[in-house]
């Protein structure tokens, strides 16, 4: 095989930067990949017999992250560079910026890395011998730039991935795709970067109207952003064609609760048939029928389906204990096993919630502690 032109016996080198800011100002839970990617071996990563890794995890200064571009940018084998975390503009220069762990509005020139930084190392290598997977979310302000013109990218280097919308506010979005390039990685298929993108792309869906990066979809200017859809509380957003999430909220709202978890089945069936049933696209809409059971004052079937979807999230997508996302369906799950009043349904749950509540413990105290006494006394009742 053959990585960007270069025969896979020359050694390689893998550089990988993973930061997002810490507190309010953060877009994306890039940290989440940082478990599956070191799960990677650097020669999967860079595609050739061995390589060296550069890890960068939420780094703080931009001069020491330009050191550490700069020294993957003078290796001579192939450079695969993954690039997870967040753009932000820089109002007085309109300058787009990478965030960086400490990274703030008013700090944003002194505390992140300027993206021509970037763009600039990794032009001077040699055409062919670079390949960089970008998994990112703009700001509103780079957003509404990218909406006048395209994202410099580094003449030479073949660039894969995938550009976000902002989230909205209060809201993260998932490194979906780099999640699914690990994943496909760690199975060990060694394929040209061509085929693993449209392996990824597949394989974990991008949020609406996100900026595709790559040789079938052409660095196109991003829709204007509009007025965001009105979604199912409490979920994200995942990308199904006439996206039904306004209707089904609608018809929840209303009390038409069959006709909404119908809806939500028909576009969890072509999640499924568009990206597989263990991805993220479909487990969201597995989440979002646990979200209309719970309105529909139907515990025991919201508390199976959380225990469910965190499931996947945990043993197929390989998301880390401490994932939000993980834990909300764990959090999820317990509260609606609260709700459940039927002691003989609670007992039947109660064995894969405590399992789930060992391996995510959450960030309530004693949560264990709490079911299990709950099970004591569930346990001294006759069967109903």
């Amino acid at each position: 095989m053959q990585i960007n032109g270069e025969a896979q016996d020359k050694p390689g080198t893998a550089l990988l930067l993973v930061a997002a800011p810490a507190g309010k100002g953060r877009l994306t839970d890039a940290g989440s990949v940082i478990p599956v990617l070191a799960a990677v071996s650097p020669a999967a990563l860079a595609g050739t017999a061995t390589a060296t890794l550069i890890e960068l995890a939420d780094p703080l200064d931009p001069q020491a992250v330009l050191t550490r571009i700069r020294g993957a940018a003078a290796s001579e084998g192939p450079l695969t560079v993954v690039l997870v975390g967040q753009l932000q503009l820089d109002r007085r220069q309109r300058a787009v910026h990478l965030a960086l762990a400490r990274t703030t509005p008013s700090t944003l020139r002194y505390t992140a890395l300027p993206w021509a930084w970037l763009v600039n190392e990794l032009r001077q290598r040699r055409p062919g011998t670079t390949t960089l997977y970008v998994d990112l979310v703009a700001d509103a302000e780079v957003w509404q730039l990218l909406g006048g013109e395209p994202l410099e990218l580094p003449n030479g280097a073949r660039t894969y991935g995938v550009i976000a919308p902002p989230p909205g506010r209060r809201r993260t979005t998932q490194p979906a795709y780099t999640h699914a390039l690990a994943q496909i990685l760690r199975t060990g298929r060694r394929s040209g970067p061509d085929q693993l993108h449209h392996d990824a792309l597949q394989r974990a869906a991008t949020v609406e109207n996100a900026l595709i990066l790559g040789p079938e979809h052409p660095a196109v200017q991003p829709q204007p952003a509009e007025a965001p859809p009105v979604h199912v509380p409490g979920v994200a957003t995942a990308p199904v064609e006439d996206d039904p999430h306004e209707r089904i909220a609608a018809l929840s709202q209303a009390g038409h609760h069959r006709e909404a978890v119908a809806l939500a089945l028909a576009a969890e069936q072509r999640a499924v048939q568009s990206f597989g049933a263990n991805t993220f696209a479909a487990v969201h809409w597995v989440e979002v029928r646990a979200h209309l059971a719970s309105v529909a004052n139907d515990p025991d079937q919201s508390c199976a389906l959380w225990l469910h979807t965190a499931q996947i999230r945990l043993d197929t997508l390989q998301q880390a204990p401490d994932t939000p996302d993980v834990e909300t369906a764990v959090d999820r799950a317990h509260h609606q096993w609260d709700r459940i009043r039927n002691a003989t349904h609670a007992r039947r749950l109660a064995p894969q919630l405590v399992a789930q509540r060992r391996r995510v413990p959450g960030r309530q105290r004693a949560a264990l502690d709490a079911i299990q006494k709950k099970l004591e006394r569930l346990n001294s009742l006759p069967p109903s």
